[in-house]
């Protein structure tokens, strides 16, 4: 029996514990920042698994380390917590709407998955280093206004959790990050790897206005809700201009609008991301952004508050990374199973963070049906969403790490991340950042727009 073949075995002998998992993270969905319960049952199974927990405390998630008994490099393996909000799917909660439509509930299977396999007896042996468990919250990028709220009480410093986490230290000593996403693949593939996927910066932007009464004086008032619709408008005869290979997108929600009908709305609240291919075009079009929604601000008589956030770098799958994940779902699910598709992607993950400072890969699997983010997504097969990805995953883990980890100081010394560190990373991401209102109305009459940090 070939090395590959015994991690899978290994793995498969943990069919019910990574199904009772995923089945269970499914009926009790959370948001980002909120999945308190979800972790704390995930944590509770590694612990009977043996693992010491480093908790992260003051919000969900956590890790766990592995170590060989050998020195060498730290590969982390990730599980998202979190959930959606699709209020008319069949599975979602009643109290909340939430519902795991982006099949956050198979990674959580996996990470158990492969965290009880390489527990198993000689599961270690011939490797070198360590594998650190991360079971991270709040990767959808949803609730934004919620997330500024802790924002503001100093409970956590960045909207996504694996940005949080970095943050915090979390992947401070780790060389290799990786983890597998649930899908919906063509038919006989088990994997896909791209080139990577957009980076966005988040928008709460809240036009103010003046209030009146909306039948009997509505030249007393100054209409938000008009301002917040010009800027919208404003933005939407920008898109021919923008770059096709950027991949810039401004998908905008109203979040409020007014309380009552007969008054002249005082405040619209927006939020929005701009997403692009690159940390300099996101940059660059954000300007954009914001100069036409101050401008319709100021058309209106308004004043727009903007208020931008880092939220998710472009991800970069390493391609020496990626070749390694992709032999080891070969010899998980045959040679003809893996498409390298080589596409770029217009979503946006938190993973891109990880990989803007190591190598990182962040693949799809089989086994889910419906339309992401759609009130018919679920996963359909927990063999394909949930076993083989978590079996690829440790075989994966072997590769790297066997042979005095060959293959994964090759991995380190032939990446290439944006930033050599986290602080440089840090850095840059916090220039992202801005609080203000952009329309000055000055003493002369004059109007002056501000929406550059």
């Amino acid at each position: 029996m070939t090395r590959a073949e015994q991690l899978v075995e290994m793995t498969a002998r943990h069919q019910k514990l990574i199904y009772e998992v995923a089945d269970y993270v499914w009926k009790h969905p959370e948001t980002g920042y909120r999945e308190w319960n979800t972790s704390a049952y995930l944590a509770g199974k590694f612990e009977k698994l043996g693992y010491t927990l480093v908790k992260a405390g003051d919000i969900p998630g956590f890790y766990a380390d592995l170590d060989t008994g050998k020195p060498g490099p730290k590969v982390a393996i990730l599980g998202e917590l979190d959930s959606l909000i699709v209020k008319n799917h069949p599975d979602a909660a009643p109290d909340t709407c939430a519902v795991h439509a982006c099949g956050h509930n198979a990674q959580c299977a996996t990470l158990i998955g492969v965290a009880a396999a390489l527990k198993e007896p000689g599961a270690l042996d011939g490797m070198c280093g360590s594998i650190r468990f991360i079971a991270v919250p709040a990767e959808e990028l949803i609730e934004l206004g919620y997330r500024e709220e802790l924002r503001k009480k100093g409970i956590i410093k960045y909207f996504g959790g694996k940005v949080e986490f970095i943050s915090r230290g979390y992947f401070d000593g780790v060389d290799i990050a990786m983890m597998i996403h649930s899908g919906k693949l063509e038919k006989g593939k088990s994997l896909c790897i791209s080139k990577g996927c957009n980076g966005c910066i988040t928008k709460n932007i809240t036009f103010k206005g003046v209030s009146a009464h909306a039948g009997g004086s509505p030249e007393n008032g100054k209409n938000a809700l008009y301002a917040a619709t010009c800027g919208i408008n404003a933005v939407n005869a920008l898109r021919e201009t923008f770059v096709d290979d950027q991949h810039i997108r401004f998908h905008p929600i109203i979040t409020q609008a007014g309380l009552a009908v007969n008054a002249i709305p005082e405040v619209a609240k927006v939020e929005s991301y701009v997403r692009g291919a690159s940390f300099d075009s996101m940059y660059q079009y954000n300007k954009k952004v914001n100069l036409a929604l101050a401008a319709s601000a100021a058309a209106i008589g308004c004043n727009v508050e903007l208020d931008d956030h880092p939220g998710y770098f472009p991800l970069n799958n390493d391609p020496g990374l990626s070749e390694i994940v992709a032999d080891a779902m070969r010899a998980v699910a045959g040679p003809d199973c893996v498409d390298m598709d080589g596409a770029w992607g217009t979503g946006s993950t938190d993973m891109g963070d990880v990989s803007a400072i190591m190598p990182a890969v962040h693949p799809h699997a089989s086994g889910a049906v419906g339309t992401g983010h759609g009130m018919d997504y679920y996963i359909a097969d927990k063999r394909l969403a949930c076993m083989q990805p978590a079996q690829c995953l440790a075989v994966a883990a072997d590769m790297l790490l066997r042979d005095d980890a060959k293959a994964a100081k090759e991995v380190v010394e032939n990446s290439n991340p944006y930033f050599q560190s986290k602080e440089e990373y840090l850095e840059a991401i916090d220039k992202l950042t801005m609080n203000k209102d952009a329309v000055i109305y000055n003493d002369d009459g004059t109007v002056t727009l501000d929406f550059s940090k």
